[in-house]
């Protein structure tokens, strides 16, 4: 026999409402809650909310009970943490209301967004200890309001270094790397030691800014900290923010000082030579590297070396380099590194080669691509190859000015004046305008590949230091 269930929740309500009047010791708790599980109501939202709150709040001493029950639930909805950590705090253990503060930001309302509702709970906390503090600072920062992470921070009665990381690297995240070197300044003024964390937030700032002044001073704060040998993370940060600022001799001598290496100190060095024009040096360092047996290189690691390549000139090198990262290594090409073949054809004139080997990439060319190859059409005066790609460009996208006026200057360099002609009409057409005044200068795709890489550590950098 089935038994049927109502659905009225009012007359559920009133069926064991009078139940907890009654209730005034845990045995008496614990037969209510066996009757609701008998009548089927023991999954039913309100009656576990009724249960938890009885436990927790209206019979004395039976609060472990409550916290059995508590632990049951899989998604406590903001009434039960609320009531959870009332009763605690009320207990003889209130410390335990902190306890499960903690719990409920891991648990994810801060991490999913939901910041209204940890800031209520955390509001209705009778105890907030230093804990408390840091992680509801930590969750406004991770939604990027540093208004509202800096007003909470001014409110922290006492605060550890673990607060002032918070904020340091929450300016850098959100790219205000003035306010973090200025917060860094206001918290060796109140006499708070500063640890790694806190000079890896500095460097990425300095990076950011490419302040090689600042830079250094924070270079010089480290070895005043007297952190002994320098971690591989602060190391590499070095040598990213000398690189990034133009002090390839710095980073060197970072590098160079460094006991412990890892992939990312290499490519640090490889990169950074390649970009400021030491291709050769770039090149002896990545075979250096290629001797070591604890350390191999990765997809930036040849980026790197390509780019290198390119500078030189050494094409055959490069194409054997682009073979050796998938034969060997086992490193799938992407468009950085097609980017970079073709940089490296084109530079040396090798246009057809270039346009074969874009036909053959295993990926989609990008506009990236294209445009490499336009601009090497342009240097060397391939007007064929240079409408080709153009057109290219155009079934990407009609407004960028700058492909026009790329393939514009192959048809003038060769005395084409029609063509110029055709592409202005083409431009007034589509509708394209060239800003009166100002120069069009070619998108230097090494600068956007260099930041891109620095970016990357800074995000990398960024997560370890708010977690």
């Amino acid at each position: 026999m089935i038994r049927k269930r109502t659905n009225d929740r009012s007359t559920n309500r009133q069926q064991w409402s009078s139940l907890w009047q009654n209730c005034t010791n845990l045995p008496s708790l614990k037969q209510i809650h066996a009757s609701l599980i008998t009548k089927g109501f023991n999954s039913c939202s309100s009656a576990l909310r009724e249960l938890i709150f009885a436990s927790a709040i209206a019979v004395s001493g039976t609060m472990d009970y409550a916290h059995q029950l508590f632990a049951q639930i899989a998604e406590p909805d903001i009434f039960m943490w609320n009531t959870m950590m009332r009763g605690s705090a009320q207990s003889h253990n209130p410390l335990k209301a902190i306890s499960l503060y903690s719990h409920m930001e891991r648990s994810g309302y801060a991490r999913r967004g939901q910041l209204s509702v940890a800031r209520q709970l955390f509001d209705e906390m009778p105890v907030k200890d230093l804990v408390a503090w840091n992680v509801m600072i930590t969750a406004y920062v991770k939604k990027g309001e540093m208004k509202c992470a800096r007003r909470l921070f001014d409110e922290v009665p006492k605060r550890d270094v673990v607060t002032w990381n918070v904020m340091i690297a929450g300016y850098v995240l959100c790219g205000e790397n003035r306010q973090a070197l200025e917060m860094f300044e206001e918290m060796r003024g109140v006499g708070e030691q500063p640890d790694e964390v806190t000079m890896l937030s500095l460097l990425s700032a300095c990076t950011d800014l490419g302040d090689l002044d600042v830079g250094m001073k924070v270079h010089r704060s480290i070895l005043e900290m007297s952190l002994g040998d320098l971690s591989v993370l602060l190391g590499n940060a070095l040598i990213y923010m000398y690189a990034k600022c133009g002090s390839i001799e710095r980073a060197l001598e970072v590098f160079r000082g460094m006991r412990e290496k890892d992939v990312s100190t290499w490519n640090s060095v490889i990169v950074g030579l390649a970009f400021h024009g030491h291709a050769e040096e770039s090149i002896n360092l990545f075979a250096e590297m290629r001797r070591l047996k604890n350390i191999s290189p990765n997809e930036i690691t040849f980026v790197g070396v390509l780019v290198a390549c390119s500078h030189a000139g050494k094409v055959e090198g490069g194409r054997q380099y682009f073979n050796l990262m998938k034969d060997v290594y086992g490193i799938e090409p992407n468009v950085r590194h097609y980017g970079c073949m073709v940089d490296l054809l084109g530079r040396a004139g090798l246009l057809n080669d270039a346009f074969e080997f874009i036909e053959n990439m295993n990926i989609e060319p990008n506009a990236v691509i294209w445009r490499t190859l336009l601009g090497a059409c342009r240097i060397h005066g391939n007007v064929e190859l240079g409408r080709l790609a153009n057109e290219k460009l155009l079934e990407m996208r009609r407004d960028e000015s700058g492909d026009y006026v790329l393939l514009s200057n192959i048809y003038a360099s060769v005395g084409e004046w029609d063509g110029v002609q055709k592409v202005r009409n083409l431009m007034d057409d589509s509708g394209v305008r060239k800003e009166p005044g100002c120069s069009i200068i070619e998108a230097d795709e090494e600068k956007a590949l260099m930041q891109f890489l620095f970016d990357s550590k800074r995000k990398l950098n960024s997560r370890n230091q708010i977690s």
